[in-house]
């Protein structure tokens, strides 16, 4: 049986008993009779591969996967002088919102051999500092933030997903949030719906602002009142549906009648939804309930949620693609990158109760599948 450990050293020289002689581009080198350098141009893709012919290419890397080569990270930023690391900065990781956009983020970075080291700071800015310094101190090149404010210049390219205040070098990548407004209010009114009540996002969560004066623009624009009794601010920091819970409690314990609700994301409005159906209300058909977001579990609660889209996992990708570009110099600085959202219609909402709408309007309901 040949041994692995012979061919691998290149040279002849068996590798020592129990200790596997480790595959460099050297190895590779002599194994195929070219230099290193001809390899490591062909392994890495650099401009110098598109002078090597593309069978040659093909048997460095067959050879390659049959020598199991591993590149060595460390050697390779220490000529470099770079780590390909990328610090995350994230509110929270559990939650569907902020693990969606993780994922998208994931994605992007490990099609192009980049790293990241991931911290959460809970809205401690205290811990948010100390992480930033923590991450910098272990060589990342950049930095994403995932609900977290920025009101300071970084000092490493930064992206903030859902970042709504400018700070000099911050690309900020942001939903339209009149446009959502627009979409779910206007459908609400064309169901017939007068009484509408509002789920307001935590002071402390990024989005919270923004989204509640393009929801107020919007209504002065559509007409829509707004009433501060049926208006009901979220607290504290659960990231499952139980968030919704005591605030669709409070809005029954007032005794002000409404046949509709925008909650502020998906779940607190699944949350808001046990509490009605509790209270032996019915959706839709006695309160239709609009959500925000469309994390992965709308399309399954009961009944499907009715949502804004965000498209979380292309946002992640959005900001990995441009923070490489910034540490790379690629392109222009932009400081902020809008996202269009999307309404999905599902069964959370219908014709406010005692209202049948006429099947022209009915089929002017824009509807997309999800």
């Amino acid at each position: 049986m040949k041994t692995p450990n012979k061919v691998r050293a290149g040279a002849g020289k068996p590798a020592a008993a129990g200790k596997p002689q480790r595959v460099t581009l050297k190895t590779i080198a002599e194994h195929l009779n070219l230099t290193p350098g001809t390899v490591s141009a062909a392994l890495n893709n650099s401009a110098a591969a598109r002078s090597i012919p593309e069978h040659t290419k093909q048997r460095i890397h067959a050879a390659a996967q049959e020598l199991n080569y591993r590149p060595n990270f460390f050697a390779r930023s220490l000529r470099l002088q770079r780590t390909y690391t990328i610090g995350v900065i994230a509110e929270e990781i559990g939650d569907a919102y902020g693990s969606t956009i993780i994922s998208g983020i994931e994605q992007h970075l490990r099609q192009n051999n980049f790293f990241f080291l991931t911290v959460i700071h809970r809205h401690d800015k205290k811990l948010l500092q100390t992480y930033s310094q923590m991450l910098q101190s272990r060589g990342v090149e950049g930095f994403i933030t995932v609900d977290t404010s920025i009101t300071e210049q970084p000092a490493l390219p930064t992206v903030a997903v859902a970042g709504h205040q400018r700070a000099p070098g911050v690309t900020n990548i942001v939903l339209d949030h009149k446009r959502a407004a627009y979409m779910a209010l206007q459908h609400l009114q064309g169901l017939g719906h007068e009484e509408i009540a509002f789920l307001k996002g935590q002071p402390f969560s990024s989005d919270s602002l923004a989204r509640w004066d393009a929801i107020t623009e919007v209504a002065r624009q559509l007409g829509v009142r707004i009433r501060p009794e049926l208006v009901v601010q979220i607290e504290g920091t659960d990231s499952t549906p139980m968030i919704g819970y005591p605030v669709g409690r409070q809005l029954l314990a007032r005794k002000r009648p409404f046949t509709a609700v925008f909650a502020y994301n998906d779940i607190s409005a699944i949350g808001a939804i046990w509490a009605f159906r509790e209270a032996g209300l019915r959706v839709p058909e006695d309160i239709s309930v609009v959500g925000f977001d469309d994390i992965p579990g709308a399309a399954f609660a009961n009944p499907a949620l009715t949502t804004v889209r965000q498209p979380l996992l292309r946002m992640g990708q959005i900001a990995a693609q441009t923070v490489i570009e910034r540490i790379e110099q690629r392109g222009t600085y932009q400081p902020e990158i809008a996202i269009e959202p999307e309404f999905v219609i599902r069964e959370s909402s219908g014709p406010a109760p005692g209202k049948t709408l006429p099947a022209t309007v009915a089929m002017e309901q824009p509807r997309i599948s999800g």
